[in-house]
C-alpha cells in the first residue's frame, strides 16, 4: 500500500490519510468542502460545497496517478435529502463516466458541511 497526499486538497483532519492505493485502485478518504489553501470551510450552499469537493478529489486522484474518468465507485453524504437533485447537477458535470454510487442523506457531516464523497477507481 502507498500513501497518497497533495497540497492541492486539503489536509486529513482527523488520522486519515487523503488516499491509499494498492494494486491497481486507489481508495480516497471521504472529501468534504475545505479549500486546501485556506484550510477552512468557505463554500456555501450545495452547488459550492460540491463543486469543492469535486475539486478536491480531482486533486487527490491526480497525485496519485489517475482521474476522475477512473472512478469505478462513489459513495455520496448528503445532510438533507432535498439537495439530491442540486448535488447531481453539479456531480454528473465531475463524473462522465457515470461510475456505481450510493448516496445517503446523514443527521451532520463535520466541520457542518452539507456534502461528502468518497471515490474508488483505477489507476
Amino acid at each position: 500500500m502507498e500513501k497518497v497526499y497533495t497540497k492541492n486538497a486539503p489536509d486529513a483532519i482527523g488520522p486519515y490519510t487523503q488516499a491509499i492505493k494498492t494494486g491497481n485502485m486507489v481508495f480516497t478518504s471521504g472529501q468534504i468542502a475545505i479549500n486546501p489553501a485556506t484550510g477552512n470551510v468557505e463554500a456555501e450552499g450545495i452547488e459550492a460545497q460540491t463543486t469543492q469537493v469535486c475539486e478536491n478529489l480531482k486533486a487527490i486522484l491526480a497525485a496519485a496517478g489517475t482521474s476522475l474518468d477512473k472512478a469505478v465507485k462513489t459513495v455520496c453524504f448528503l445532510d438533507d435529502m432535498n439537495d439530491f437533485a442540486a448535488f447531481n447537477e453539479v456531480y454528473g458535470k465531475y463524473f462522465t463516466g457515470k461510475p456505481a454510487r450510493s448516496c445517503v442523506e446523514v443527521a451532520k457531516l463535520p466541520k457542518g458541511v452539507k456534502v461528502e464523497v468518497e471515490v474508488i477507481a483505477e489507476l
